[in-house]
């Protein structure tokens, strides 16, 4: 039995960068709390809080020293409120997440209804929504998109940055058919996320290599998901949080493995996967490890 591991997986530069804000700050004297997870994954939560760095549900519960903004961003209106409070920040809002929420801001600016793809109860997207102010709807789903009656004569779509292109473009073709009798204008940007792209494409490409693929991640992650789907209409594949979660009765007859991971699994988790295989199939070996 052959694993290999996709071209690209694990931590993206977004997460690695807010880790390290974290870390570093957490050397110096000072509770940090962050508001909410600042990755959807347990392993790097945990992790982080024995370092002392633990999570806040609502801003009411902060009792530490600084405050951290995630890597999914917030809202306006929750940033007026930090600085109200005056707390000390730290801020590891993805810079492509940034990005977006400045797109988002721009077109309101403009006039345009902004309509998100996205999941409307992610982090992300919940700030996406306040940075494109009070005419903006987020959903997965066309047939959403009726509720805003009548519709706009100018209508601005954007996505959440971690869902996959196919989808999005899909989405964007169907919201155009449905609203085009009404609008005048439709404004149309690329929010994805490049590297969220390209790992799907290189998961897409192990998948046709493969007869297994083992995904690892976090359940609440959203790209990491999307690695799932993406790979599972190619070829059986499972999504794991850890390697305590794999089954020999998977391995039955695979010879080719193949290995990824979501933007917020970290190396060791990765690793461990790789040799609890081994550990199932003593005769498999590590075909290709790319990182």
């Amino acid at each position: 039995m052959e694993i290999e591991t996709a071209r690209e997986l694990g931590f993206c530069l977004g997460v690695r960068r807010a880790i390290r804000l974290l870390e570093r700050a957490a050397q110096k004297p000072g509770r940090i709390q962050t508001l909410g997870p600042v990755v959807h994954n347990q392993r790097v939560v945990a992790d982080l809080a024995k370092k002392g760095i633990t999570i806040i549900n609502s801003l009411d519960q902060f009792q530490g020293d600084i405050l951290a903004i995630t890597a999914h961003g917030v809202s306006p209106e929750v940033m007026t409120e930090i600085q109200s409070r005056r707390f000390s920040l730290i801020d590891t809002t993805c810079p492509i997440v940034r990005r977006a929420q400045r797109i988002a801001k721009k077109l309101m600016e403009a006039g345009f209804w902004v309509i998100i793809f996205g999941e409307p109860d992610h982090p992300e997207v919940k700030g996406l929504l306040g940075w494109a102010g009070n005419k903006a709807i987020a959903t997965l789903e066309v047939p959403e998109v009726s509720v805003i009656n009548p519709l706009p004569r100018r209508l601005g779509i954007i996505s959440q940055t971690t869902q996959s292109q196919s989808n999005f473009s899909h989405f964007v073709t169907k919201v155009v058919h449905l609203a085009l009798p009404q609008i005048q204008e439709v404004h149309i940007i690329n929010t994805l996320c490049d590297t969220t792209r390209n790992r799907q494409e290189v998961a897409l490409e192990l998948a046709k290599r493969s007869e297994l693929v083992i995904v690892v991640g976090g359940r609440n992650s959203g790209n990491t998901r999307r690695l799932a789907e993406v790979c599972s209409a190619i070829v059986e594949t499972y999504l794991v949080e850890s390697a305590e979660e794999l089954k020999t009765t998977w391995l039955t007859g695979k010879n080719r493995i193949g290995i990824t991971a979501g933007a917020s699994t970290p190396d060791r988790v990765i690793d461990e996967v790789i040799l609890a295989l081994k550990t199932l199939n003593p005769t498999s070996r590590l075909a290709y490890d790319r990182r």
